[in-house]
Formats: C-alpha cells, sequence, structure tokens
C-alpha cells in the first residue's frame, strides 16, 4: 500500500518510524517546509513533496495526518474528497470538523481518529482485568499527568512550538487524550467540572493545569489532573474498584493489582519496548500497534477501528464545556 505522511514533524517522523518497522508498504511524505522535508527524505529513505498535490499525484492509497491540530481539517477534507481512507493525530481543535464528518460519511471512506492510548498494553489489562471482575465494580479514579513544557522537545525552543498557542495549547492537548482511553474503560462522559488556568511562569499565553472531576454513564467517578509544570514527568492512575485497587504507572511500566484479602500486589509489567535502529524505543509500542490497527481498519473497514470521528468530536466538546464552566464557574454536562 503507499501511504502518505502528511507534515514530517516529530509526529510525522515517528508515523514514518512506525510504518518503515511493520514493513510491507511504500511510504512518502508531504512537508511544506522545505528544509526540513529535505532533512525526513535524507534520514528516512523517502521521497518527500512540498505540495499536497504533488503529493496526492504521487498516488497514495491512505493518508496519516501528522500536522499541528489547526490543519488537520484541511487535510482530511482533501482525503475525504479523493476518496482516501485518513488517520488523524490527536487534536483539540473542532473547528471544520464537522464539515469533516460529514464528507467522509459522504465519501465512505475509513476514518480513523488517533486514540493511541488505547493501543497502550496496559490500557489492554485494565480493560481486561475489570472485565473479569478482578476488582470488583468499579467505582472511582484518580489520574495525573504532567511533564515540564521544555522537556516536551528538548531541542527546539518550547515558546515556537505550536503547544505554546492558546488554542493548541499543551495542557489542552492532553486532556481529549486522556478522555479517549477513560471514555474507552468507563463509557461515555455524564458530567464534567473543573479549573483550567495559568499558574507557572513558562512565557506561553496557555493554561498549564486542568484540575477537572469526571462522571461517566457507568456510575465510575473521578479526578484528573492534567499539567505541563511537573518535573519529573509522572502519569499516574488508580482505579477503585469494590473489591480492590488497579494502578497504572507508567514511568515504573507496570499495572499494579490489589484484590481484597490478597496478601500483596500483582504486576503486570508492560511488553519489552520495541528494538529500532538506534537502540530501544521505549514508548513506540503503542504507535507502532495504532498504526497496525489503522492498516487493518482500512482492510476491514470503519468498524474496525475503536474510535469514531463523532465520537472523537465529543469529547472535544467536552473540553471545550470544560473550559466555559471553569470561566462562568457553573457545573457542566456534555452533550
Amino acid at each position: 500500500m503507499r501511504i502518505l505522511v502528511v507534515g514530517l514533524g516529530s509526529m510525522g517522523r515517528r508515523r514514518v518510524r512506525n510504518l518503515t518497522h511493520l514493513g510491507g508498504h511504500e511510504i512518502a511524505g508531504f512537508e511544506p517546509q522545505v528544509e526540513r522535508g529535505r532533512t525526513v527524505a535524507e534520514e528516512a529513505g523517502i521521497e518527500v513533496f512540498s505540495t499536497l498535490d504533488d503529493g496526492l499525484a504521487w498516488g497514495p492509497e491512505a493518508l496519516v495526518i501528522s500536522t499541528p491540530p489547526d490543519h488537520h481539517a484541511e487535510y482530511a477534507l482533501a482525503a475525504s474528497r479523493a476518496g482516501l481512507p485518513f488517520f488523524t493525530e490527536a487534536s483539540v481543535v473542532t473547528t471544520g470538523m464537522e464539515e469533516v464528518i460529514a464528507e467522509a460519511r459522504k465519501s465512505g471512506v475509513v476514518a480513523a481518529p488517533s486514540c493511541t492510548m488505547r493501543f497502550h498494553p496496559a490500557f489492554g489489562v485494565l480493560r481486561r482485568r475489570i472485565e473479569e471482575g478482578a476488582i470488583g465494580k468499579p467505582l472511582a479514579f484518580t489520574h495525573h499527568v504532567g511533564q515540564y513544557l521544555p522537556d516536551w522537545h528538548p531541542w527546539e525552543d518550547y515558546r515556537t512550538f505550536y503547544v505554546a498557542k492558546r488554542e493548541t495549547g499543551a495542557a489542552r492537548e492532553i486532556v481529549p487524550f486522556e478522555l479517549n482511553w477513560l471514555t474507552g474503560l468507563f463509557g461515555d462522559l455524564v458530567e464534567l467540572n473543573g479549573f483550567a488556568t495559568k499558574l507557572s511562569s513558562l512565557e506561553a499565553d496557555i493554561d498549564d493545569i486542568y484540575s477537572t472531576l469526571l462522571a461517566f454513564d457507568s456510575g465510575v467517578q473521578g479526578s484528573m489532573v492534567i499539567e505541563v509544570i511537573s518535573r519529573p514527568a509522572i502519569r499516574l492512575a488508580r482505579i477503585i474498584g469494590e473489591e480492590g485497587t488497579l494502578c497504572w504507572d507508567w514511568s515504573a511500566r507496570r499495572v499494579l493489582e490489589y484484590r481484597a484479602g490478597a496478601e500483596d500486589w500483582v504486576e503486570h509489567p508492560d511488553p519489552p519496548p520495541v528494538k529500532g535502529p538506534g537502540g530501544e524505543w521505549v514508548a513506540e509500542n503503542m504507535y507502532i500497534e495504532e498504526m497496525a490497527g489503522y492498516l487493518r481498519a482500512i482492510e476491514q473497514g470503519q468498524d474496525a477501528w475503536p474510535l469514531s470521528l463523532e465520537a472523537d468530536h465529543r469529547l472535544l466538546r467536552a473540553l471545550e464545556e470544560l473550559e466555559a464552566a471553569s470561566v462562568e464557574n457553573r457545573r457542566s454536562f456534555p452533550k
């Protein structure tokens, strides 16, 4: 299959790497920044085009859209109108997405909004153990994600990176990314409340912390803190059930399970990291599995992808509702 990766920044490079690792496909890129395109062409050994028209003339059979979020809609529309399946990275921008949904459904192409965390092995452990009744009925959770913004891309000035813009801000971007897998475990959101604010001295016009309270249609309630000020980075989730607890510690690469009456915690370690040309790719497994899932969905149809455009749009609208509720100091009920 011929696959065109649209946008060759850090995520575009990662997707080229993922697809190359999977093998069996011809990959090219589109990157409007000519110098960046040349660099990736040399690094990855792929053809890179400087215009979308040239990229489409190459004859791709699928697109992977890895641009900043505020450009997703234009390329997703182009893919839909060309009758090409497309994958888009995680977004925080709703502008134009209703048109994308309508066009994708009209053309019947497979549309795959990113849901990376659902491909993480720890998510699979959490879902399986909950379904198997390991902790009884899930009741509540806490979840904390944080990483100091300048540490995201140490090789570039964070102030020039799109996550320093208000609409596509770093903490703002992570909120739907995390809601994505939480809804995969607990069902649809029915209420969310919280604060979105700027606490740090980061030189960016963004809210650097989102402190939220969430309720799901399964009855599960919990708190989620998303911030871009923690040093060192943290990602820690704790799920409390009637009969025990599950704890996902990203840094320790494991899920811990405790059942009432047990003498100790049971450990579910992550599988070993994928080996790449430069050594171990510690966080790469889930991205590779996501690309493999996208390729399966192209073959099997839209139902093979775990997240619809409509569901993804609801998560983004929930983010907007949360921000409005924070400003207006009111409770919010997502639609």
